[in-house]
């Protein structure tokens, strides 16, 4: 009986010793992408952009709306003097302007998921090889994402989002550097 006691206790204390070298061994991050996407300085320029995008589509469904309800108004001012045929023909009329405006709104909307499909996709592309990079360099086991509440708790120090997002803005402004001194020296040679 105290052999089986003494086998126990030294089982019990490689067992806690094990565990204890495997979760110093396992680093985990989180990273919330939805955060980094529009908090980081291109991710404000995308949605800056989507919304002037945005803006000048209503401005052009709401100028074919008024078309469409002044026709409808004429239409009924005229309706008692017009002749069957004229009626049909403004109606008619009417019917097209009326497909025009929903073919319109479709084409806004189809436009509109386009552009943000094409923003958020390059960002997004880069997001990760940032995450990569952090992963990479701090030794994680593991990053994941923080998406609409999936993870309820985690501590604040394995939140890497902030990170992320300087990074990125970082590799951003670096990359625009770049890119103006190349322009400037191709325009002094010239």
């Amino acid at each position: 009986m105290k052999k089986t006691a003494w086998l126990l206790a030294v089982l019990f204390m490689f067992a806690t010793q094990q565990a204890f070298a495997a979760e110093q061994s396992l680093k985990i991050g989180v990273v919330d992408l939805i955060k980094a996407l529009n908090e980081s300085d291109a991710g404000k320029k995308a949605k800056a952009d989507l919304e002037i995008l945005i803006k000048t589509k209503q401005i052009a469904i709401d100028e074919k709306g008024k078309e469409i309800e002044k026709l409808k108004g004429d239409l009924e001012k005229q309706s008692s003097v017009l002749s069957a045929e004229a009626r049909k023909g403004k109606e008619d009329d009417l019917e097209k302007i009326i497909r025009e405006y929903q073919r319109v709104i479709t084409d806004s909307q189809n436009d509109v998921k386009k552009r943000e499909g094409e923003f958020t996709g390059e960002i997004l592309k880069a997001l990760r090889v940032i995450i990569d990079k952090i992963g990479q360099e701090g030794s994680y086991t593991l990053i994941i994402e923080n998406a609409e509440g999936i993870i309820l708790y985690s501590k604040v120090e394995q939140n890497l989002t902030d990170q992320v997002i300087k990074r990125y803005n970082e590799s951003k402004a670096k990359d625009t550097k770049t890119t103006e001194t190349k322009e400037t020296k191709g325009k002094d040679k010239k």
